[in-house]
């Protein structure tokens, strides 16, 4: 995706979903599903876009699962600082200090899973998705594109010295 279009198409895709979302617990659950705090999640995805932004087609399949992992890592500090911020539950483990911090970044809530373990999975699924999807990508690139990668460029020969004027008299 390119120009414009790479910004609005997950934004305005998420803000739809969303929307949707929040009127479906609203009127199913009688629940106001919106908190301010979820903007720090369209936040996260700016960076995440970012992010992919910097990787060309040229990249290598290890650039680019690095590229992966390391939006993973980002926006599970992201999300997860603002829910310890912002406690938007009220969960007593987020105290505002270094220790609630590093409880909302591993341990989490008391009853649900700990958020070191969505922490892993995100990694692990991020990186197989970006790993597989580069792999293919990079398996069906055209013949010349895969040519242009493996090789360098050939040094240019050395210019042969101009022939000299004859004379054109007859």
């Amino acid at each position: 995706m390119t120009g414009r279009m790479a910004w609005w198409l997950p934004l305005a895709t998420m803000a739809v979903t969303d929307l949707g979302l929040n009127l479906y617990y609203q009127l199913a659950l009688n629940v106001d599903a919106f908190k301010p705090y979820l903007l720090f999640n369209y936040a996260a995805y700016v960076v995440l876009i970012l992010l992919g932004r910097r990787f060309t087609a040229r990249a290598s399949w290890l650039a680019l699962l690095g590229g992966g992992i390391m939006g993973a890592i980002l926006f599970y500090l992201i999300t997860n600082t603002a829910a310890w911020f912002f406690n938007p539950f009220g969960n007593p483990e987020y105290t505002k200090d270094l220790a609630g911090w590093i409880t909302a970044l591993t341990r989490g809530t008391a009853g649900y899973p700990a958020t070191v373990e969505f922490f892993r999975n995100t990694l692990l699924s991020g990186g197989l998705f970006t790993g597989l999807f580069a792999g293919v990508m990079k398996l069906f690139a055209a013949p010349e594109e895969q040519e242009s990668e493996e090789e360098e460029p050939a040094e240019e020969p050395a210019e042969s010295p101009a022939p000299e004027p004859t004379d054109a008299k007859g």
